[in-house]
C-alpha cells in the first residue's frame, strides 16, 4: 500500500548568506586599497602635465605676441611662500611681479599681459634658473634661454626648456614621468 503522505523535496533558499556577503566585500576592499595610492599618483601626474602645458601654451603665446605687435614682451618667474608665479607684461625689467599669495600685478596696469599662479596647496611647485626671459619682436628670440622646472609633491618634476628662438620643449629628468623624453 502506497503512502498517501505527500513527500515534500527540500526546500531551496535563493539569496546570499552572511559568510559570502563579508567574503565579497573584503574582497572589494582589497582591491580599493591597491587602487586608492594609484589614483593619488595618477592626480599628482595629471597636475604637473596641466601645470607644464599652461607654461609651454603661455610661453608659445608670449613669442607669438612679440612678433605680432612687434614690441618686447618679459615673462618673470617668482616663488615665494604663497607658491609660484609667472607674469607676461610688456616694459623693464622687474615692473611686474607676484607679491606673497596674491594675483599678479604690474606698476602700470596695462603693462599685464597674463599671470598665472601656482598656489602651494596645489601641490606643483615651479623654479627657473633665469628670474626673467626677453622675447624680442626680431624673429621672435628670446635672452636669456632658461630652463623652468615644475615638482609636484611626490618629487616628480617635468622641464620647460626655451631655446634661443623661444620654442618649448617638455622633458622629465631620469625617466620619472612617463610618456616625456628624458632631460
Amino acid at each position: 500500500m502506497p503512502s498517501t503522505t505527500p513527500q515534500t523535496s527540500p526546500r531551496r533558499q535563493s539569496g546570499l548568506t552572511l559568510i559570502e556577503c563579508l567574503i565579497g566585500v573584503t574582497v572589494t576592499c582589497m582591491a580599493a586599497g591597491a587602487v586608492v595610492p594609484s589614483f593619488g599618483r595618477m592626480a599628482e601626474k595629471r597636475h604637473l602635465e596641466g601645470a607644464a602645458a599652461q607654461l609651454k601654451t603661455d610661453i608659445q603665446f608670449t613669442r607669438s605676441m612679440a612678433v605680432t605687435l612687434d614690441e618686447p614682451l618679459r615673462l618673470r618667474v617668482q616663488q615665494d611662500a604663497g607658491g609660484s608665479c609667472y607674469v607676461v607684461y610688456r616694459g623693464p625689467a622687474n615692473s611686474c611681479g607676484c607679491a606673497s599669495g596674491s594675483a599678479p600685478v604690474c606698476a602700470e596696469p596695462d603693462s599685464l599681459v597674463r599671470g598665472v599662479r601656482l598656489p602651494a596647496p596645489a601641490g606643483v611647485q615651479m623654479q627657473s634658473n633665469v628670474s626673467s626671459m626677453l622675447f624680442s619682436p626680431l624673429q621672435g628670440t628670446v635672452t636669456p634661454t632658461g630652463t623652468l622646472r615644475l615638482t609636484g609633491r611626490e618629487g616628480r618634476s617635468l622641464h620647460v626648456v626655451v631655446n634661443l628662438m623661444g620654442r618649448a620643449r617638455t622633458c622629465t629628468p631620469g625617466g620619472a614621468v612617463g610618456g616625456y623624453p628624458t632631460c
